[in-house]
């Protein structure tokens, strides 16, 4: 079975490892399938350039135990492309996109992961920019 997940994984904290414990503890026997945002996909997502670049967030990313396999994403216009291509079975997304991402049960089963409480990429580079004003 094949699971596919996608994020940028800026500042890589518990929240992203729980995320893939979590899919290895529902789904023990699978391939877990990561995208990657690319910095150009996310400045066009967050008009800001991650924090740490492409290359070391896919390194720590591939580094992680659960983690079977990584790719660049490229373009949230290719999602279903990239489902078909890496043959997903099961598609994982944080649950505060949930209803979005639908219309790909088409393809694969869509599960919306609830996200680990009191912890974001975000609310962590507002205090570290907080703390060094």
């Amino acid at each position: 079975m094949n699971i596919i997940t996608f994020g940028t994984f800026d500042c890589f904290h518990i929240g992203h490892l729980n995320i893939f414990k979590r899919i290895k503890d529902e789904f023990p026997d699978s391939r877990l399938i990561v995208g990657i945002s690319t910095d150009e996909l996310n400045y066009s997502k967050k008009q800001r350039v991650p924090i740490v670049s492409f290359t070391q967030r896919e390194e720590i990313v591939s580094s992680i135990r659960y983690v079977d396999e990584t790719f660049p994403e490229e373009s949230l216009e290719e999602k279903a492309e990239y489902l078909a291509k890496y043959d997903a079975d099961v598609l994982v997304m944080g649950d505060d996109h949930h209803g979005l991402y639908d219309h790909f049960n088409e393809i694969c089963r869509v599960w919306y992961l609830p996200r680990t409480p009191q912890i974001s990429t975000t609310a962590l580079i507002e205090k570290i920019i907080l703390e060094n004003d």
